[in-house]
């Protein structure tokens, strides 16, 4: 999932600049001994964005998800408990939310990017993502090139959207933006658009969920998912490393990725 800066951040960012910056020198993620400083003492804040299913959603009260296990054993590891952090995705993948310290750590099914990169530093890849089309089987369209002159529905910012935009000329459909991915998919299934465009976890999630709609293709983009962790602090992007190395290697990884998508990591 990817955010693009609008013109309205963009008349933000000298004042924002200067909030984050005096916000981020006021609580630094390391001590002067060395040791690490989180938000709370005794937990470990994560920053996430709702509702993300099966990455990261609200079920029964409680918070749940592929990426929440994960970050749960680096909790775990850490002698910490995970606190969850719900707030809009533009504040994460732009950093503020991790340099004004809302959060130690940002994990948000969110795709490494060059341009995120310069915002905040990334732990190891952990999930591979592709961009995945979402129909209703009355109107099973099997690819973008059958959308012209139709309805496109995307999330907002997101790489989904992104790959929508590169293509529309081509295809000659028309965009409609929404802000979270459950009012895009229930814009599909009441017909408000003829299809929509996300990270083929989510949108198969909701198809298995929901059996009037179904993915009809899915397009390699390259993209894998990291957690975001506030720039410079290379000791907590160590750990959370080793976390998903030590995961990795005791089988809680595949054990976590069985549970939330039916099949073992390949």
């Amino acid at each position: 999932m990817a955010r693009r800066t609008t013109w309205r951040a963009l008349a933000l960012l000298p004042a924002l600049a200067l909030t984050v910056a005096g916000c981020a020198q006021s609580i630094a993620p390391v001590g002067a001994d060395g040791e690490l400083q989180f938000k709370e003492p005794g937990k470990l804040t994560t920053c996430t964005h709702l509702p993300y299913p099966p990455f990261q959603f609200d079920e029964n009260g409680k918070t749940v998800g592929f990426d929440v296990e994960l970050v749960d054993l680096v909790a775990r590891d850490l002698g910490l408990q995970q606190e969850l952090f719900d707030t809009p995705f533009e504040g994460i993948q732009s950093g503020e939310a991790l340099n004004t310290r809302k959060c130690d750590v940002a994990a948000a099914a969110m795709t490494i990017t060059d341009t995120r990169k310069q915002n905040m530093d990334f732990s190891d890849p952990y999930f591979d993502a592709k961009q995945a089309l979402l129909v209703t089987k009355k109107a099973p369209y099997q690819d973008l090139a059958e959308l012209r002159g139709k309805k496109l529905g995307v999330q907002l910012g997101t790489t989904g959207e992104e790959y929508a935009t590169e293509h529309k000329a081509a295809h000659g459909y028309e965009i409609v933006q929404f802000e979270d991915v459950a009012l895009m998919q229930s814009a599909v299934q009441s017909g408000k658009v003829d299809a929509a465009i996300n990270d083929n976890g989510v949108v198969l999630d909701f198809a298995k969920k929901n059996p009037d709609t179904e993915v009809t293709a899915e397009y390699g983009t390259g993209e894998a998912y990291g957690i975001g962790v506030q720039k410079g602090n290379a000791q907590l992007v160590a750990k959370v490393n080793e976390s998903l190395r030590k995961a990795q290697e005791s089988g809680e990884y595949d054990r976590i990725y069985q549970k939330w998508f039916g099949q073992a990591p390949k």
